[in-house]
């Protein structure tokens, strides 16, 4: 019953919200590059910078504080993280840009949230996603579908073809052919040397079967980096303008497994992405660039008596995480830390975006989850 009340507290609140959706302001910023490296927490960063004896672009970004990542489950997974960032709103673990709870085994999406990449298409923005991840990632799934649980890739895949995205650059995830990505009006691609055939009129889907983390030198690689430059090169001189989000999906993955040498070169190579992005806004002008993380993963720290620093889990952490900003200085003050679902909103608010953030009900969702509830409890009882 404790389960079944939360779930119930939980119906409440979203109700008691809904509907409501952010009014659009003057637009300040016409372009939003939006970084996010898994993972990636402050130590992250300090751990690369001794190993490497580098400096990363991302420290010179003029505005640099953090970010609390928590999920309405408490301590995120990379589905409620990057719906977090994505929408503006909290959302339970392996929610993609869902309200979903779960009874007796099923999955109920009560709410569905609206996405940036969505408020953007209807500011009449282009509008892109570029990770080292598959296109059903967590986080590349916020940006460009809804689902209850991120586990769902039919589902997921199925809702990207159909998304209405300018650029969808990812690793393969074994669902999407280039048959079903052609019947859906895409140009195909697999290979970082098709991207040159290419062009602003393009609406490209990439399924990368090459390495994207970081360039291993055996030639079979597409590196983030040269995808970031490739993408927002192709997105450039839209008339309204473009949103597009940019993940290095590996800092996570490696930090996971405990791997240093591969989460660095990941983190190395997700950092010059960050300068590609830095260098388009310089010479644009009117670009924000936005470098976070969805959580923190590995427990790094610095072990004073052996001078070293070292993962102490294998899981994700409460650490709050980076956040640069590059381009404008409204979002936050230097040094200081703000909540997750702050940054998608006021991306829209700088950009000018409608709905950022709002949501919509299922109202026979919520029916059929207190006739199921009701099922339960009678079926205790009796």
């Amino acid at each position: 019953m404790k389960r079944i009340t939360s779930v119930l507290l939980v119906l409440l609140m979203v109700v008691s919200l809904m509907p409501f959706g952010a009014a659009a302001e003057k637009a300040e910023i016409k372009n939003v590059i939006f970084m996010i490296g898994d993972g990636m927490g402050p130590n992250h960063l300090e751990w690369a910078k001794a190993e490497t004896g580098e400096k990363l672009a991302m420290d010179d970004m003029p505005v640099k504080g953090y970010r609390i990542t928590d999920s309405l489950s408490g301590l995120t997974d990379s589905a409620a993280g990057g719906t977090a960032l994505a929408c503006g709103l909290l959302a339970f673990n392996s929610n993609v840009g869902t309200m979903s709870v779960s009874l007796d085994g099923h999955a109920f999406v009560v709410a569905e949230y609206l996405n940036l990449c969505e408020a953007s298409q209807k500011a009449g923005k282009k509008t892109g996603i570029v990770t080292s991840d598959s296109n059903t990632g967590a986080t590349p799934a916020t940006f460009s579908a809804h689902a209850a649980r991120r586990g769902e890739a039919e589902k997921i895949s199925a809702q990207q073809l159909e998304c209405g995205l300018d650029l969808l650059w990812t690793a393969s995830d074994g669902i999407i052919t280039e048959s079903s990505a052609a019947k859906a009006g895409w140009t195909y691609i697999d290979s970082i040397d098709e991207i040159d055939s290419l062009d602003r009129s393009s609406k490209s889907l990439a399924q990368f079967s090459g390495r994207i983390e970081y360039d291993d030198g055996s030639g079979n690689c597409a590196p983030l980096s040269a995808l970031t430059a490739s993408a927002l090169d192709l997105l450039d001189g839209s008339e309204n303008g473009f949103f597009i989000m940019i993940e290095g999906a590996h800092i996570d993955k490696y930090s996971h497994s405990n791997e240093k040498d591969g989460m660095i070169k990941s983190l190395i190579e997700f950092d010059k992405a960050v300068d590609e992005a830095v260098k388009f806004a310089e010479e644009d002008g009117n670009t924000m660039v936005i470098v976070t993380a969805d959580h923190e993963t590995g427990g790094i720290v610095y072990d004073g008596s052996a001078k070293e620093w070292k993962f102490t889990v294998g899981d994700h952490t409460r650490t709050n995480v980076p956040l640069r900003v590059y381009g404008d200085e409204g979002m936050l003050k230097d040094g200081e830390t703000i909540k997750n679902v702050e940054v998608a909103k006021y991306v829209a608010k700088a950009t000018g975006l409608d709905g950022i953030p709002s949501f919509t009900i299922n109202k026979n969702v919520i029916v059929d989850f207190f006739k199921a509830l009701g099922d339960l409890i009678a079926d205790k009882i009796g």
